[in-house]
């Protein structure tokens, strides 16, 4: 045909390998699209005869899947924020520093994220275990007796939300702090300059001036934050107990190991919630992400 490309044996060959990597890739997601709403889902690929929202509403009526959701949301969600709010102050504070320090204190925070997690999963759990005696105590003197057990949900270092984000907070703050670095540093110091010629203060200067300029970086190290935090599975599994402080990775793992019969249907469904809040969280801070990582080679 008049104005098509003829493509070489090279270009067909690489276009080629794609295609089918392409497809590779994409056949586990259409299987788990498929039997989410396949009322006989089984574990092959199949289209489904008749579609069906049973396995969803399942998640919420039968099951404990609503509160999973819930304290997925909570955890991961507190834990970006912490992770925000630190990384941006820290990432200032690196980037307009000049100690001597700061490079190696830059390598040795990374190496925490290089270490892989469970070489120090046991150490970091008797950290934990022994700083949960104290907060117990304190819990204890505060509130009634009767309410110690809620409370040490939320406050407890082991077998709570508090040690819980903690954790997940020391785990992902480390690339977020270098992320925020890297993008002060390309960040121009004289509109903070001037500025602080017009007299604002350093909350002024923080608010109107840092913030917007630095919001691509936040948002990337936030989105990469929580994507890191909400996949996390070793950490949950160690430092949760109690059933009704599940996650969604830990009750995904504990609903196939549980059932001698699988319920592929509501499997699936299962895994199209927990992987919802992470697409979305892409797609709105996408545009962050791409504008940091072009700003960073630019650069």
């Amino acid at each position: 045909m008049i104005g098509m490309r003829k493509f070489t044996r090279g270009e067909a060959t690489a276009y080629g390998y794609l295609t089918a990597t392409l497809v590779f890739c994409l056949l586990p997601f259409l299987w788990v699209v498929l039997a989410s709403i396949d009322p006989n889902a089984s574990q092959f690929l199949a289209f489904p005869e008749g579609i069906t929202a049973d396995h969803f509403i399942k998640i919420f009526s039968a099951n404990k899947g609503g509160r999973w959701f819930f304290n997925s949301l909570v955890t991961v969600g507190a834990t970006t924020a912490i992770v925000v709010v630190v990384g941006g102050m820290g990432g200032y504070a690196l980037s307009r520093s000049e100690a001597w320090w700061k490079r190696p204190f830059l390598y040795a925070i990374i190496l925490v994220r290089v270490l892989p997690p469970t070489a120090i999963i046991v150490p970091l759990y008797k950290v934990m275990l022994v700083a949960n005696g104290p907060m117990g105590a304190l819990v204890r003197s505060i509130v009634p007796p009767d309410s110690t057990r809620s409370a040490m949900q939320i406050f407890g270092f082991v077998d709570g939300y508090l040690g819980l984000i903690l954790v997940l907070s020391a785990m992902q703050l480390p690339l977020a702090l270098w992320i925020i670095k890297t993008y002060f540093d390309l960040t121009p110091r004289d509109y903070e300059e001037a500025a602080l010629m017009d007299g604002a203060n350093g909350f002024q200067r923080m608010r109107r001036i840092l913030v917007p300029l630095a919001m691509p970086g936040l948002s990337a190290a936030g989105l990469l934050c929580f994507i890191g935090a909400w996949g996390d599975f070793l950490m949950p599994l160690t430092f949760i107990s109690s059933a009704e402080l599940q996650l969604l990775p830990i009750g995904l793992f504990r609903a196939f190991q549980r059932a001698t019969r699988v319920d592929y249907g509501y499997l699936c469904a299962l895994a199209m919630l927990y992987m919802l809040p992470a697409v979305v969280a892409f797609g709105l801070a996408r545009r962050f992400l791409v504008q940091t990582f072009t700003g960073g080679i630019k650069g």
